[in-house]
């Protein structure tokens, strides 16, 4: 069975590789975003119970899928079930690009305005992911990694990310 997990920093890619490899493998994409932010201002973390609960009910609804987002407290959960483990880590530089150029993502945010607004904060947030020591960092990431023990894949840079 495919279920790949896709981890990294804010702005490095898991939602456009995650769409590709799911249009490309038919696997069930799910973006952790969508079930650990408040829908009503994309900024505020929902109750970590509510956000497990719903993920439990995508598990039972889906024999394989793609699931991506840099919310350790909702990857290590799925992580006994999946076949694949990628870690997109293309540095900082990349990751704020692609911020930049990122498109409205409404599952996120209720307006393209709010998502604007909230932009340079996700920015300087995610220059920090080196720094922090939270679920979103890079050593949480890296922990996440080594520890898993099947098919797993870094990538440090775009360039180098599977083409499916």
């Amino acid at each position: 069975m495919n279920r790949i997990v896709i981890i990294g920093n804010a702005g490095v890619g898991k939602s456009t590789l995650a769409k590709r490899i799911s249009s490309a493998t038919k696997l069930t994409h799910f973006d952790l975003d969508s079930i650990a932010w408040d829908p009503t201002n994309g900024i505020d973390r929902r109750p970590l119970e509510a956000s497990l609960a719903e993920q439990k009910e995508f598990l039972l609804a889906h024999a394989e899928w793609i699931i991506e987002g840099c919310h350790m407290s909702l990857v290590e959960p799925v992580l006994p079930y999946c076949s694949e483990l990628i870690f997109l880590n293309p540095g900082g530089e990349q990751a704020e690009a692609n911020c930049r150029a990122r498109p409205f993502e409404a599952h996120k945010f209720p307006s393209a305005k709010a998502q604007a607004e909230n932009l340079e904060a996700l920015i300087e947030w995610m220059k920090t992911y080196h720094e922090r020591e939270d679920e979103f960092s890079l050593s949480a990431h890296r922990a996440v990694f080594n520890a898993f023990l099947g098919p797993k894949q870094e990538y440090t840079t775009m360039k180098g990310y599977p083409d499916f």
